[in-house]
C-alpha cells in the first residue's frame, strides 16, 4: 500500500489506442504538470507514444474490444445493458485490464484518473471511489453509457475550442467543460513558402493536400482521381492510409505519399485541404488557415459527422456529406471552399497554451490538501 505521508498522490490516464489523438494529447497534458506529480499511464499499446517526461510509467493492459482466441464461447446473445457499450461476456483480456486498473487504484489510492476514452472505465472509475475526468467527443452521446460517464465525472476536458461545442450539450456538461483547442499538436508548423522548399514543391504550384486519419482503413483512391483529372492545374497529394481502386483512371498530377513524419510540413505547404474529420487532423488543419473541405468518415456515434457539423457552424471548413463523384461536383466544391474561407478565423481556434491551461485546472479539480501536500508540511515542518 502506498505511504500516504510522502509523495503525492499519482494521477492515473487511461489512452485509448484507436486513432493519434488519443496518445498525442496525452503526453502534451503530461508535460505541463508539475515535474513531481507521478502519472501513470494504461495503454494496450505502447508504441504509439513519444518519449515521455521523467516520473511517467507507461502500464500496458490487454485491448478491450479484441479477441485473444481464449474467449468463452455462447454469450454473444447477451443482451448488454444500455449503460455500457463494449462489455461482452467470457473476455479474459477484459478482465487482466479492469484487475490491472482496480490493484492499482487500490494500491495507490490516485488523485484523479484522466480517461481518453471509455465510458466503461469512466463508470468503474466512479464504482472504486476514485475522482475521474472524461474527455469529451463530438457525437451522438446521448445514450444512458456517455450520460453515466459524463455526470460521475469531476470535470470534462474538450481538445477543441468552445466555438465547437455541440448545442445539444446540457447545462450540467458544460459547467464541467475546460476546452483546451489544439491540446496534442506539436508546436512550430513552418511557413508556406518553408514548406514546400522543403518538400520539394514549386513556389507557384496550386497544392491540394488530402489527409486521411489513423483512427480506420483511409478513403478508396478512386475519388481523388476524379478530383485531380477535374482540375488538371493543382497538383493532389494524399497522406496517410489510401486504398487503391483499380478503376482509379489516376493522372500523373496525384501523388500518394502514404504514411509520413512531416505531415504538418504537407498541411503547411498546401492552398486547399481535403480531409477527415478526427480531432488531430483538425486541429492541424485549424492551426495553419487554409481552405478547407472536410468529409466525415464512420466512427462510432457519428463522432466526425457531429464534427464536421461543428466546424460548419463555426464557417472554418465546408462540409459534404460524401465524396464528390463528378468533375463539376469536385468543381464546385474546391470553388465555394476557397470562396468561404476567411483568414485568420481557423486559427483563432487554437490556444497555443491549452496544454498548460488544462493542467492548470485538472489541479484545480482536487482539494488544495492533497496537491500541494509537500509544500504544506514543509511550511509545518
Amino acid at each position: 500500500m502506498r505511504d500516504f505521508a510522502c509523495a503525492p498522490r499519482p494521477i492515473g490516464y487511461f489512452v485509448h489506442h484507436q486513432g493519434r489523438g488519443h496518445a498525442e494529447r496525452c503526453p502534451s497534458l503530461v508535460k505541463a504538470l508539475p515535474p513531481e506529480r507521478e502519472v501513470v499511464i494504461f495503454c494496450a499499446r505502447e508504441e504509439i507514444f513519444p518519449d515521455l517526461r521523467e516520473n511517467v510509467r507507461l502500464v500496458k493492459i490487454p485491448s478491450l474490444f479484441e479477441r485473444t482466441g481464449r474467449e468463452r464461447a455462447g454469450f454473444d446473445g447477451v443482451t448488454t445493458p444500455e449503460t455500457l457499450h463494449c462489455a461482452p461476456l467470457g473476455w479474459p483480456g477484459i478482465r487482466r485490464a479492469m484487475a490491472t486498473l482496480t490493484a492499482w487504484f487500490d494500491e495507490a489510492d490516485p488523485e484523479l484518473m484522466i480517461c481518453d476514452v471509455s465510458a466503461e472505465i469512466a463508470q468503474l472509475c466512479r464504482i472504486c471511489s476514485v475522482p475521474h475526468v472524461k474527455v469529451l467527443q463530438h457525437g451522438d452521446r446521448q445514450d444512458p453509457g456517455h450520460q453515466a460517464a459524463y455526470s460521475g465525472a469531476i470535470g470534462l476536458l474538450a481538445p477543441f475550442a468552445a466555438a465547437l461545442a455541440q448545442p445539444d450539450w446540457t447545462d450540467e456538461m458544460r459547467r464541467k467543460v475546460h476546452f483546451a483547442g489544439g491540446l496534442g499538436l506539436r508546436p512550430g508548423s513552418p511557413s508556406k513558402a518553408e514548406a514546400r522548399k522543403r518538400l520539394g514543391i514549386g513556389q507557384d504550384q496550386r497544392v491540394a493536400l488530402v489527409l486521411s486519419g489513423g483512427g480506420g482503413n483511409g478513403w478508396t483512391s478512386a475519388p481523388f482521381g476524379g478530383a485531380a483529372r477535374s482540375l488538371p492545374n493543382w497538383t493532389w497529394i494524399t497522406v496517410g492510409a489510401m486504398q487503391a481502386d483499380w478503376h482509379g483512371t489516376e493522372g500523373a498530377n496525384l501523388q500518394h505519399r502514404g504514411w509520413v513524419d512531416n505531415v504538418a510540413e504537407h498541411i503547411a505547404a498546401a492552398d486547399l485541404i481535403v480531409s477527415s474529420a478526427g480531432n488531430t487532423t483538425c486541429a492541424e488543419v485549424l492551426s495553419v488557415d487554409r481552405p478547407w473541405i472536410v468529409i466525415p468518415e464512420w466512427r462510432y456515434f457519428d463522432e466526425q459527422i457531429e464534427k464536421a457539423r461543428a466546424l460548419a457552424r463555426a464557417e472554418v471548413a465546408l462540409h459534404l456529406d460524401y465524396m464528390p463523384s463528378s468533375a463539376g461536383a469536385w468543381q464546385r466544391a474546391v470553388a465555394e471552399a476557397i470562396e468561404r474561407h476567411r483568414p485568420g478565423r481557423q486559427s483563432a481556434l487554437i490556444d497555443k497554451e491549452a496544454p498548460e491551461k488544462a493542467a492548470k485546472w485538472l489541479q484545480s479539480l482536487v482539494p488544495t490538501s492533497d496537491l500541494h501536500h509537500s509544500q504544506t508540511e514543509g511550511l509545518l515542518t
